[in-house]
């Protein structure tokens, strides 16, 4: 069964892909958001070439080609482009053999628990505990996470006193029975990341998220080794020598690929077995409500080493509404893993028809 065409619909924050065989078999992926329409172009400069015309069941064996034959364009937007064929190849095998994704890599779909996962610095500390207090009666959250410190802050809070006036401010509003996860976004040096984490950890937050710049890997290292918390981090790698390094020097705790940037979800499943082998969880990070949710879900419901719940946003983002069917639904802190062939979701056809279009296919 060979890779016969490859189409993409583009707006600015998501590219949806779908891969159609030479008997007509299709299946639909996403590329990763943001800037998906440069993404998208590199998917047919640069990728849909290697992919024309191959086995489409060899996923793994065509991701690694595909790579090699990029080498000269290492990085992130080669993976968050390759992510689009890769996972649209995941939904047509999955149509094909009538399962779910997430049953032929060894799982059970079932319901997942989530964390709220809030994206707001521009809130004040009283506002955002009075929102999560709310979700949590409406929705049955038994974990959030929060944000603190600032976006590869230099140690700079967002403002001054925000995230030691917010750490407890929302600890006392959730209760003492729900888990705090927070997300330093890369903010932090070693010193200030381990003032701030002992101040986490005397509020009972289970998991500090990219307390220093990611690509100072010894950084983590030094406060993982210095917390008793969880520290967490990996969402912005996408080379898998990185995740090597990162996990044999224990620089984190917990391994956060996030299967858009990564390459796909073979590559996602590669990190959390190399994590496995030296005792470590994983919990993909999936900040939106595009499809990556959808695929890490399916992860999560196979992989040995799940994490407790996976990553989901609690903002409204209008570019992520009425792209799929059925809907991912939070009901007493879970989210069921979609169980019908593939992905299990269908593509809404209006979303379709006002985005850009773009066609590779076989000569």
């Amino acid at each position: 069964m060979k890779i016969q065409q490859i189409e993409t619909y583009s707006q600015n924050n998501l590219s949806l892909v779908r891969v159609t065989t030479d008997d007509g078999s299709t299946g639909w992926g996403q590329i990763a958001p943001f800037n998906a329409d440069i993404s998208a172009i590199v998917l047919h400069r640069q990728i849909s070439a290697q992919a024309l015309g191959q086995n489409a069941f060899e996923i793994s064996s065509l991701v690694d080609r595909i790579l090699e034959a990029t080498y000269k364009f290492p990085g992130s937007y080669i993976c968050r482009a390759l992510t689009g064929l890769e996972t649209a190849l995941w939904d047509l095998r999955g149509k094909i053999e009538d399962q779910s994704v997430c049953e032929l890599i060894g799982g059970t779909p079932g319901l997942f628990p989530v964390y709220g996962s809030s994206m707001r610095r521009d809130i004040q500390p009283k506002d955002e505990a009075e929102r999560l207090m709310r979700l949590r009666d409406q929705y049955g959250y038994q974990a959030f996470k929060i944000r603190v410190g600032s976006v590869c802050g230099h140690d700079q809070d967002q403002w001054e006193g925000r995230t030691e006036t917010l750490v407890p401010t929302v600890r006392q509003a959730i209760g003492q029975n729900i888990a705090l996860l927070v997300d330093g976004n890369s903010c932090y040096t070693p010193r200030k990341a381990i003032q701030v984490g002992q101040m986490l950890e005397d509020n009972q937050v289970c998991h500090f998220e990219e307390p220093c710049p990611y690509w100072e890997l010894e950084w983590t290292a030094e406060v993982t080794a210095a917390l008793d918390l969880d520290v967490a981090g990996g969402e912005q790698d996408c080379w898998l020598p990185v995740w090597r390094r990162m996990i044999d020097i224990d620089a984190v705790d917990v391994v956060q690929p996030d299967i858009c940037y990564l390459g796909g979800l073979d590559r996602a499943m590669r990190v959390a077995k190399m994590a496995q082998a030296k005792g470590k969880l994983c919990v993909p990070h999936s900040a939106n409500l595009s499809l990556v949710t959808v695929f890490s879900l399916h992860l999560m419901g196979a992989i040995e080493n799940a994490g407790n719940y996976v990553e989901f946003s609690i903002e409204p983002t209008a570019w992520t509404k009425k792209l799929f069917t059925p809907a991912l639904t939070v009901m007493d802190g879970k989210v069921q893993i979609p169980s019908a062939p593939g992905w299990g979701i269908e593509i809404q056809p209006a979303w379709l028809e006002s985005a850009d279009y773009q066609l590779s296919t076989a000569s």
